[in-house]
């Protein structure tokens, strides 16, 4: 769960003047985790009348959510922060009230640098605490800047309310529920532990009943989450342990939940009955995101991976021998302190072999208070550039043919939102491709049968087959 994106809460349907409301806009920066987290924040604050905006000038509130994985993460934020200042100011200045709020991962890693370095932030909350986030709120309101990163004794999710059937229909027919936090690995690049704890996994009559709450609302695809998503255990009905092929299981036995989708996974915890999900659940979509990070067992190693590529590629027999149309998708860091060029072959050797549909791969970058940080043997970042710029090019002229050899294939195409051209929609193939057709708006939700009659850059297109 890499891949940085930038994303804004939509305005829900309310009956109430916009006189008489607060408004909250939320900026969402990293991956899926975080955009669950935000739906669930707006949710909470929902309760506390406020609703959602998606001009930040009109806001009362303004929270950015926030993700420490990648370089810079933290600058990034301040340089937001800064700009948000200016508009808390000017707003002041015409008698407007303002509350600037950081939630995530960097509040969580930087809370007291984000309050010494930036006055106009209200507020500091973390990941295991924002379901406190409307006492939070009210503690400002009485003049405090409220700093609360502590690890949530309660279970948070507990304390959250569930969106109304209203708010998650204009959501769409797809959604993330988040069904484990943290990770107990420690791999020596990664900030995660440190920022988002130890492993928790929610209890299964939870999960099962948002879950139901989704597919009430109009949702017809679940993406489940975790940071090590397949490390998710929890307690069955007859008080069997549970592992997550037993809670896909589960899930498929929703009426009118016709997609199931996972990530990020870790390879040490792909167990039987997982594969076998993949191989007897239809509503389960054949791709898979199973990062490796390196082809080098001595990278792998000095990343505390604990698994060999060896174990990686056989793993990846097994499942492929489950389910054969499965797609796999990866993560890489090039320039891991110490990797030598022999190392970085091993990567482009394991990525020749395994096959990608799609992949993420960054150069290293340190990440403080991490141990790769104190390593020694740092890459030069004009090699980690060339590396990437090569890995980069490999992992895409696999992508471009995984796509090609889509064309000519008839698939059920789940309908999710308008297109860029007049009469068009945008589904997601079961691989997770954007495949465009003709279709109409009507239809959006529908599950329909196309076939693939072109690959571009980043997206199939298709015509319906009648």
């Amino acid at each position: 769960m890499t891949q940085e994106t930038a994303v804004l809460s939509t305005k829900p349907e309310t009956g109430l003047e916009s006189s008489a409301v607060r408004k909250v806009f939320v900026k969402t920066y990293g991956c899926q985790m975080n955009v669950y987290d935000s739906d669930r924040m707006t949710d909470a604050l929902a309760k506390d009348g406020y609703v959602s905006t998606d001009v930040m000038e009109d806001a009362d509130l303004v929270l950015l959510n926030t993700c420490h994985i990648r370089e810079k993460a933290a600058e990034k934020v301040y340089s937001a922060l800064g700009r948000l200042r200016e508009l808390k100011k000017k707003k002041a200045g015409e008698g407007r009230e303002m509350m600037i709020g950081v939630a995530g991962c960097v509040a969580q890693a930087e809370g007291d640098e984000i309050l010494r370095r930036a006055p106009a932030v209200d507020l500091v909350i973390g990941p295991q605490t924002y379901h406190r986030l409307p006492e939070a709120l009210k503690r400002v309101k009485r003049g405090e800047r409220v700093l609360d990163t502590d690890y949530a004794i309660e279970d948070k999710f507990e304390h959250l309310p569930a969106p109304d059937k209203a708010k998650t229909k204009a959501r769409g027919v797809t959604a993330f529920l988040t069904v484990q936090e943290g990770c107990d690995k420690f791999c020596t690049f990664c900030v995660v532990p440190y920022t988002r704890g130890s492993e928790v996994s929610r209890p299964v009559p939870q999960i099962v009943a948002e879950a139901q709450k989704l597919v009430d609302g109009g949702v017809r695809e679940i993406t489940l989450l975790g940071q090590n998503v397949n490390a998710w255990h929890g307690t069955g009905p007859n008080g069997e342990k549970w592992g997550l092929g037993e809670l896909l299981y589960r899930l498929s036995k929703i009426d009118g939940l016709t997609r199931l989708r996972y990530t990020t996974s870790h390879p040490r915890d792909m167990d039987d009955s997982l594969i076998a999900a993949h191989r007897d659940l239809p509503q389960l979509m054949p791709y898979l995101h199973l990062p490796i990070q390196s082809g080098s067992n001595r990278i792998l190693k000095a990343m505390n991976r604990r698994h060999t590529t060896a174990e990686y590629i056989a793993l990846i027999a097994r499942i492929k021998a489950a389910r054969p149309d499965l797609a796999l998708s990866g993560d890489f860091i090039v320039g891991f302190p110490g990797e030598t060029d022999e190392d970085f072959e091993d990567t482009l050797r394991l990525v020749e072999t395994v096959g990608y549909a799609q992949a993420f791969s960054f150069k290293y970058s340190t990440r403080p208070g991490t141990p790769g940080a104190d390593l020694e043997d740092q890459v030069p970042e004009d090699v980690k550039a060339k590396r990437l710029e090569r890995l980069q090019a490999l992992l895409l002229k696999q992508q471009h043919s995984f796509a090609e050899q889509c064309i000519g294939k008839t698939i059920d195409l789940l309908l999710e939102k308008p297109g860029r051209m007049p009469g068009q929609l945008i589904g997601r193939s079961p691989w997770l491709q954007s495949v465009n057709v003709d279709a109409k708006s009507s239809q959006i939700g529908d599950i329909i049968t196309v076939r693939i009659t072109g690959a571009g850059p980043n997206s199939l297109f298709a015509e319906v087959v009648s």
